[in-house]
């Protein structure tokens, strides 16, 4: 992203400020650790890509990590012998299906991605292979090296805040970090409902005021 848009004119490589949203918010950490561009970096319902596919979304799978890994370690022997691809996350899942999900997030997130807001180019699923990459990630990992400001934005009631509240606590190497809760909103709302996403426009204005003036 820096690479990208620093080579347009009139940008001031001294004012980049890095924002990311859900997974995205996971990269933008790992990503501001090392890249010191970036002079500050915040989050919105920041999710943790590789600690969910490594022990599961609220560390629920932790007993099939092994049994995962040798999944993805044998459709990766697959595809370089040239044969079918295999894929995760491809379903075309029934409301009562969604309905029956154990966690709000993901009930309310096919809902939002497969139902009202579904893009029409997205397949909704990865290959099983990535899944090597993936679960040897984490968004916390060496977090400490960041020293950029950070704001950290997630719901209140999201049921992945753990996450955030892991990842904020775990970034020691700054001096300037905030945590703001948006009050009663769940992951996925604060994408889209109004009183949400203005509370945490408020919260990014601000920030990005005070350190990219």
């Amino acid at each position: 992203m820096a690479d990208f848009i620093t080579q347009y004119a009139g940008v001031d490589n001294n004012r980049l400020g890095l924002l990311g949203i859900c997974g995205g918010g996971g990269y933008s950490l790992a990503a501001a650790e090392t890249d010191k561009r970036f002079k500050v970096v915040a989050t919105l319902s920041m999710f943790n890509s590789g600690r969910v596919r490594r022990n599961g979304f609220e560390d629920s799978q932790l007993d099939t990590i092994q049994q995962r890994l040798k999944q993805a370690s044998d459709a990766r022997a697959q595809e370089a012998a040239g044969d079918k691809i295999l894929y995760a996350g491809d379903a075309d899942m029934t409301d009562e299906q969604i309905a029956a999900l154990p966690f709000e997030m993901y009930r309310q997130g096919y809902e939002y991605y497969w139902r009202t807001h579904a893009h029409p180019n997205s397949t909704f699923k990865y290959t099983m292979s990535s899944l090597l990459d993936l679960m040897r990630w984490d968004a916390t990992n060496q977090i400490e090296l960041i020293q950029q400001p950070l704001l950290m934005i997630a719901g209140e009631k999201a049921d992945s805040l753990y996450m955030t509240e892991d990842a904020f606590a775990k970034a020691t190497g700054t001096k300037d970090k905030t945590l703001f809760k948006i009050p009663n909103a769940t992951h996925i709302e604060t994408y889209w409902k109004p009183e949400y996403v203005k509370q945490a426009m408020e919260q990014l204005t601000a920030f990005y005021g005070k350190y990219l003036k």
